[in-house]
């Protein structure tokens, strides 16, 4: 009751992507109704699944990393964006991230993506504006890395895995969801670079 009180959209979003997501584990038939399909988006067909591919997810490892880095820094952040703000940046990031995917494999029948990893990328990265010193854990590393740092490598590896991995995973969905945390942040949040650089700087 808390969290619903402090970050309503954060925790109804929570919620319920971890509905859907459980539910689709146990009716496999919602995967082919919500997987984000670039062949038949670029056709104009399915356009939805932009949205509804953010609410399932591959398996439980999939489900439960994009839900604790979203538990880890949404709710958090709702409370310095605002509530509408978060809304809507958590929807843009979700449909912008996938939209370079559409163009990209418009002519791959074969290839469906699905996940919120684009959306909790922008949350991420919106969160970094905020708080770019505060620490980041990462599995089996013992010490946390500054989250402007963390930002940075994070980028950089999306680029390169996008290029050149062959690990099933949408790279390019993450590069440009954190962009549109970043590029949300900056407009709707102004003072944001200021406070940025300050915090970075100690003045």
């Amino acid at each position: 009751m808390e969290y619903l009180n402090a970050a309503p959209v954060a925790s109804i979003i929570f919620v319920f992507t971890l509905i859907t997501s459980l539910y689709a584990f146990y009716d496999h038939s919602i995967y082919g109704k919500f997987m984000l399909h670039p062949y038949s988006v670029s056709k104009g067909h399915q356009v939805y699944t932009l949205i509804t591919s953010g609410l399932i997810h591959a398996d439980w490892m999939h489900l439960f990393f994009n839900m604790f880095t979203y538990y880890a820094f949404g709710f958090a952040l709702e409370s310095m964006l605002g509530s509408w703000q978060f809304g809507l940046l958590y929807f843009l990031a979700l449909v912008l991230s996938d939209l370079p995917t559409v163009f990209k494999y418009k002519d791959s029948y074969n290839y469906h993506s699905l996940g919120a990893s684009g959306a909790v990328s922008g949350i991420l990265f919106s969160y970094i504006l905020f708080n770019p010193l505060s620490k980041i854990y990462i599995m089996f590393i013992p010490i946390g890395i500054p989250a402007v740092v963390f930002g940075v490598l994070y980028l950089i590896y999306c680029v390169y895995a996008s290029r050149n991995s062959r690990d099933h995973i949408n790279h390019d969905a993450h590069f440009f969801g954190a962009l549109t945390g970043l590029i949300f942040t900056i407009i709707f949040k102004p003072g944001i670079l200021q406070h940025f650089f300050e915090a970075l700087t100690g003045k």
